[in-house]
């Protein structure tokens, strides 16, 4: 068959062009299969990074697994990628609208600090090494990634705005300068945003200095902290950090662009109006992917609403970081996912399992090729994360494949999901023998126990044994210890 020839004739990379690798675009809200254009090395990819005021929450950090398994589908169809990540360590309002405090100085007013620009980097190095531990712990290899600081490219910035006001994109005004959006005419386009009629407020505050409430700070003035510029002193607008990082570390033009939903309507459509009007080249990125927000309880992850947990929170419950990367993976990147602790429960249950069989199975097998052209289409189509996950386990369940084969299709299948399936880890090591609470148990396994605890306070040992019996054959483990029973999943 023609997929065993391929797996042959390149037995870890299947090739691209015999299963394309499609994206959803949201620059024109269409599935397009991703190609490189002929003058091109490698792939070209900026992933809108943190505002390092604070801890990323989980909702924030799915964000960067989302990117990393988006970089390693790229590699495993053969392409080299230069991705880039960026810091904001200033600039970024409390409203994308460019309205409210900067984030930032709510951080220095927050830890009892001083504002300035001394203690802003040392809050932003804070909380920017805090991301990459974080990150780390989540499997991704920040040695392959570059991460700008914005507050280095002040100069770059300064002078891309001046670009933008000498050939008339921009204006001054009372609080800044200001991008002049009427003269773009592509604007909005990204995400299909409907101007037509917008009035003054419907979208930002009153703003009399506004031409029209799409336009949006490139300068804004500040006396108390900033820099200087042709302008007065102050800072540059959050949007024209990342046009200006962009541009400095990838070119004026790149292949993909990722972010947030929230991103699309206004940060990422002035990204690409002041980026384009700037260079003269369209279009500023080939490839826009967003990713749909990680939700508690039906509601958005968020600070101000009180819904917020971390990394370190997940650990503190006694939760690997794999095994919230394993969650993630479980729902499409599109599409909004609930977070629960039972759902993280399952998720690491699940993950335990897959590390379990690839640790026991013996070693030297050979990928099974029709699991892996059918994983490869999967992740192919729009990074299907689910769907490939169920391949895994079609796999792992397929009693007619050895399991030193199966092992090593969990090996080819991890270059892509990052699970770590060949790491090293004392503390999953410690997971994979944990004792369950009953918190873990489903009803009716908890009923059991419960029976059996009876049982056995009874003294009845007949029926203790029948019980455990039978929840050996549910796949639980009974260890009688002198601190009292305790349960394991197989």
């Amino acid at each position: 068959m023609w997929f065993s020839k391929l797996f042959l004739r390149r037995s870890t990379v299947p090739k691209a062009a015999v299963v394309p690798l499609y994206l959803h675009n949201t620059l024109g809200n269409d599935i397009q299969e991703f190609t490189l254009p002929s003058s091109s090395t490698a792939v070209r990819m900026y992933n809108c990074g943190p505002t390092v005021y604070g801890a990323q929450h989980i909702g924030n950090l799915s964000m960067f697994v989302f990117t990393d398994v988006l970089r390693r589908t790229l590699e495993y169809n053969g392409f080299a990628v230069k991705q880039v990540i960026n810091i904001t360590d200033f600039g970024h309002l409390t409203s994308d609208a460019d309205e409210g405090e900067d984030k930032m100085s709510k951080g220095l007013k927050r830890e009892g600090l001083k504002l300035s620009l001394e203690n802003m980097r040392v809050l932003a190095d804070k909380y920017a090494q805090i991301f990459l531990d974080d990150i780390r712990a989540l499997n991704i290899d920040t040695e392959r990634i570059q991460f700008p600081r914005a507050s280095d490219y002040i100069p770059a910035q300064i002078a891309m705005i001046q670009s933008l006001e000498e050939k008339g994109y921009a204006y001054r005004g009372a609080s800044g300068v200001y991008f002049d959006t009427i003269r773009f005419p592509h604007y909005g386009e990204l995400g299909g945003i409907d101007l037509t009629g917008l009035k003054e407020g419907a979208r930002v505050a009153v703003n009399e200095e506004k031409k029209s409430p799409t336009d949006f700070f490139l300068w804004k003035l500040d006396k108390k902290i900033g820099w200087d510029s042709p302008w007065g002193r102050g800072f540059p607008g959050w949007h024209i950090e990342c046009s200006t990082m962009v541009r400095k570390t990838l070119g004026e033009q790149i292949d993909i662009h990722t972010g947030g939903i929230e991103h699309i309507p206004i940060h990422h459509n002035n990204e690409i109006a002041q980026s384009e009007c700037a260079t003269g080249k369209r279009p500023f990125s080939r490839f826009w992917l967003h990713r749909a927000h990680i939700q508690i309880d039906g509601g958005k992850i968020a600070k101000s609403g009180g819904k917020v947990i971390y990394l370190s929170e997940v650990i503190g419950k006694n939760f690997h970081p794999l095994a919230l990367r394993y969650l993630y993976l479980g729902a499409h990147y599109r599409t909004a996912m609930n977070f629960s602790w039972e759902s993280l429960t399952a998720a690491q249950t699940a993950y335990l399992r897959l590390r379990k069989f690839f640790d026991e199975a013996p070693k030297g097998g050979a990928a099974p090729p029709l699991y892996i052209v059918r994983f490869l289409q999967r992740i192919n189509d729009d990074l299907d994360t689910p769907g490939a996950l169920s391949i895994v386990w079609e796999m792992i369940k397929d009693d007619s494949v050895s399991p030193a084969d199966i092992r090593a299709g969990l090996a080819e299948a991890d270059r892509v999901l990052g699970l770590g399936f060949a790491s090293s880890d004392a503390a999953l090591d410690a997971l994979a023998k944990r004792p369950l609470t009953r918190a873990d148990l489903p009803a009716d396994i908890a009923e059991l126990l419960d029976k059996r605890d009876a049982a056995r306070t009874n003294r009845d040992w007949s029926t203790a044994d029948v019980l455990r019996s039978e929840l050996a054959t549910k796949g639980y483990e009974i260890d009688d210890t002198l601190e009292g029973t305790k349960i394991y999943k197989k």
